[in-house]
């Protein structure tokens, strides 16, 4: 198989992402106060971490939200720090664009509760964002202010704007991506919870298909979620969803298009970065079009340069489909380091 078309939507600036306390990003300076280390084109840079987040839960159990921290920086720090969060939150954005992202996908719902300040950190993030990159925004957030303040902001120059996303158990979303002009990602999520078989989740994607036609959306807007579960807690998950997007690819055929948070197979998981790869390029086989991935870590080019007869392929690939149950196997030999030959 090789793609020469991935509709990646990069998930980078979203403020559940996390590192890892003195990891390989968070390291202590020679003063020992902690700041984020990250490359751009020109050198490597720093972001200080403020003692908002060192003296916080999170960090306590040993992570801290880096995009959080940049708007945190962006907002209240000093003028320098405030340069700082904004050229961070920049080069994210300009990184995933240099990778192939077709949309940036910016979401700042696990930033703080208070829905007013997190309006206005939408609007700032899409403006900053704009100002160095030349692709739409996909806006994210539960709640329908948030959306509307983000899509509002979403300069129309640059090709329509997703929402990320309409559901049954949101429908008003569809209205608010209408009014935007917006393309949105339909998920299967019910009414009354998540479908688990192949049959709910069609149901699921079919209705939502409905009321998005009824309303005007053409095929080609839809980019259906058919919703990925982890395989560390339940084997089938994997198969599952490659059976929906080819139930989906056999009802609609290539009008629309499946894009899905594709990561979430490999919680729970070592080397994720191989699962998730390969959990891609077999969900492009299956007939999905794109994902919503981190485009450094999945692109047309690594895509393409897997080898389905590696040992590490065949291993992540017998884990997928459950042919390796409990992925005793996978885990055995990530324990063992021959996921990396």
């Amino acid at each position: 198989m090789k793609l020469d078309r991935f509709i990646s939507v990069g998930e980078n600036i979203h403020c559940t992402r996390i590192f890892k306390v003195d990891g390989l990003h968070c390291k202590p300076d020679a003063n020992g106060h902690y700041q984020i280390a990250y490359h751009t084109p020109e050198s490597k840079s720093y972001m200080p971490v403020p003692t908002y987040f060192t003296n916080g839960a999170d960090w306590q159990a040993g992570k801290v939200k880096h995009c959080a921290v940049a708007i945190w920086l962006g907002m209240n720090g000093s003028p320098e720090e405030k340069e700082m969060g904004k050229a961070y939150l920049q080069n994210l954005a300009r990184a995933q664009e240099a990778a192939g992202a077709t949309y940036l996908d910016i979401n700042v719902d696990e930033y703080c509760t208070d829905v007013e300040e997190r309006t206005a950190l939408m609007r700032w993030v899409v403006d900053i964002v704009q100002d160095v990159t030349r692709i739409p925004m996909s806006i994210d957030s539960s709640n329908l202010k948030i959306l509307e303040a983000g899509l509002a902001a979403c300069d129309p120059s640059r090709g329509r704007p997703m929402v990320n996303s309409v559901s049954l158990e949101r429908t008003e979303a569809i209205e608010v991506a209408k009014e935007a002009n917006a393309v949105v990602i339909a998920s299967a999520a019910g009414a009354e919870g998540l479908p688990n078989e192949v049959e709910e989740r069609m149901h699921n994607l079919e209705s939502i298909h409905g009321r998005l036609v009824d309303v005007g959306f053409h095929e080609n807007d839809i980019h259906f979620d058919p919703l990925v579960f982890p395989i560390s807690t339940d084997g089938e998950n994997g198969i599952r969803f490659l059976d929906t997007v080819k139930a989906l690819r056999g009802r609609f055929g290539n009008a629309v298009h499946v894009v899905a948070g594709l990561s979430n197979i490999s919680f729970g998981m070592p080397n994720r970065k191989l699962i998730n790869q390969v959990f891609t390029w077999m969900c492009c086989d299956a007939g999905a079009d794109g994902g919503i991935v981190d485009p450094m870590q999945i692109n047309i080019p690594i895509l393409n340069g897997l080898d389905p007869q590696a040992t590490p392929f065949k291993l992540a690939h017998a884990l997928l489909t459950g042919e390796d149950e409990y992925g005793m196997e996978y885990i055995s030999a990530a324990r063992e380091g021959l996921l990396n030959s």
